[in-house]
């Protein structure tokens, strides 16, 4: 564009110079020179123009281009967006007693509970030592209140959070992470059950009476914090792992409870059925920070918190149990037969060995299974319920159940029972549970007018359901 302004200004000098003679002929050579002083002036001003217009001509493009740049990245923008949306997959909803939140990513959330409200009566005789009548006849409790939930997270790891809410005091029950190794191994850290044997591994949901034997609650069966780790096969489960003590005990910053815990269980198919057989053992050191154990049981309903035999507080550094479990499950039969011995480690002292069990037999009136599901009891289903036009699922369940907490001059007494059970499940999620028991008495801790020899009945009714 210079070379071009000064050309043209060449140009208009030299037709300007070949026009000088002829007009030098017509008119004062002074004003020829005003007129080519006039005419260089007009060039540089429009010089100056032209320039000028170079300038915001540069300066136009320059916007140009930016606002193009700025219209490409908007674009990239907006199709990477658009891109990531179609990519986006919206959450899936799953009804499983309650809604089960879950997407492609591995995230699941589910809100978990159940409720259990018991009404129960024990008749004993009216003379019983201690004032125990007062807390024994016909009681109502909210057995348990749980509300929590659980989940998955992206990579194999699991949550659990559940705590009880039935009593005046909120109680931890689960609330631990697992991260699942393989499709058969998965580890587990935080509060949580030191596999402690097939009735106390069953969910209180599914159990056949409205409370566990004799012995679960005697030798103190409970969760504890600690780690563990699963391998779950087709026919062979192994559970072992490291605790301390339960979350409430160690809010004492001076308890050094630790416990090594392991269960094994081989569940292959027999006769049409499956054949549960299995053993448990757990070692327990109390670390110094506890000097005393006890160990006593209710005439077996928890509307009470009468024990008719107790050992009282027992000093000792330890514990250590062995569990055996056996059972067989074929369609609406069931057969289930468990012990477990408890032995206080009491230095210098004979150590006691305490030992209780149970026998059952049940069958589903209304044909459908008995749950049972990686080694431990499950859901009763009925294949027609209530909501279906049928009347549910109808379980009777025959129990003989003892404790034994007399050995090493400890004299803690002996209790049997021997009790009939029936559980009705109108739909999956709801439950209801009536039993009866007769309970023989020996050295019972709470004597009838001075004997500690006597009988007991107990009967007790159950509803409950959980999501």
């Amino acid at each position: 564009m210079k070379k071009f302004r000064a050309a043209s200004v060449v140009a208009v000098a030299v037709a300007t110079g070949w026009a000088l003679p002829a007009q030098a002929q017509v008119s004062d050579s002074a004003a020829v020179l005003q007129e080519l002083r006039d005419m260089r002036a007009k060039m540089e001003t429009m010089a100056q123009r032209i320039e000028t217009l170079e300038t915001e001509l540069a300066s136009a493009n320059a916007k140009a281009d930016a606002a193009a740049q700025v219209a490409r990245n908007a674009t990239t923008t907006a199709v990477a967006a658009q891109e990531a949306a179609g990519k986006a997959q919206p959450a899936k909803v799953a009804w499983k007693g309650a809604p089960q939140f879950s997407n492609d990513e591995g995230w699941s959330f589910k809100p978990r509970g159940r409720l259990q409200v018991d009404v129960a009566g024990i008749d004993a005789p009216n003379d019983l030592s201690g004032g125990v009548n007062d807390r024994l006849g016909t009681g109502v409790e909210l057995r348990r209140a749980y509300i929590g939930f659980d989940g998955t997270i992206p990579g194999g790891f699991g949550y659990r959070v559940e705590a009880d809410i039935a009593g005046s005091d909120v109680s931890l029950t689960d609330l631990y992470l697992t991260y699942k190794a393989n499709r058969n191994v998965t580890l587990a850290v935080g509060h949580q059950k030191p596999f402690w044997g097939l009735e106390e591994m069953t969910s209180d949901l599914f159990t056949s009476t409205m409370e566990r034997a004799a012995f679960s609650q005697a030798f103190g069966f409970e969760r504890r914090v600690g780690a563990s780790v699963q391998y779950s096969g087709k026919s062979l489960l192994v559970q072992g792992g490291v605790f301390a003590d339960d979350a409430s005990s160690l809010n004492t910053d001076t308890n050094k409870s630790w416990s090594v815990d392991g269960r094994v269980v081989f569940m292959p198919k027999l006769g049409g059925g499956i054949l549960h057989l299995g053993a448990s053992a757990h070692l327990r050191d109390l670390g110094g920070s506890v000097t005393s154990t006890r160990y006593r049981a209710r005439p077996f309903l928890h509307t009470t918190d009468a024990r008719l035999v107790d050992t009282g507080t027992i000093g000792a550094t330890g514990e250590r149990s062995f569990g055996l479990e056996a059972a067989y499950i074929a369609g609406p039969f069931h057969a289930t037969l468990e012990g477990h011995s408890m032995t206080a480690r009491r230095p210098g002292l004979a150590d006691p060995t305490f030992r209780g069990g149970y026998a059952e037999v049940g069958y589903v009136l209304t044909g459908d299974d008995t749950g049972y599901k990686n080694g431990v009891y499950d859901r009763l289903k009925p294949s027609k319920g209530l909501d279906d036009g049928g009347i549910g699922a109808i379980q009777v369940n025959l129990r003989y159940d003892h404790l034994d907490l007399n050995d090493a001059g400890i004299v803690g007494g002996r209790q049997q029972m021997a009790g009939v059970a029936m559980v009705w499940a109108p739909v999956d999620n709801v439950r209801f549970v009536a039993n009866y028991g007769h309970l023989w008495l020996r050295d019972a801790a709470v004597t009838a007018g001075g004997d500690d020899s006597y009988g007991v009945d107990a009967m007790g009714m159950r509803a409950q359901f959980d999501f």
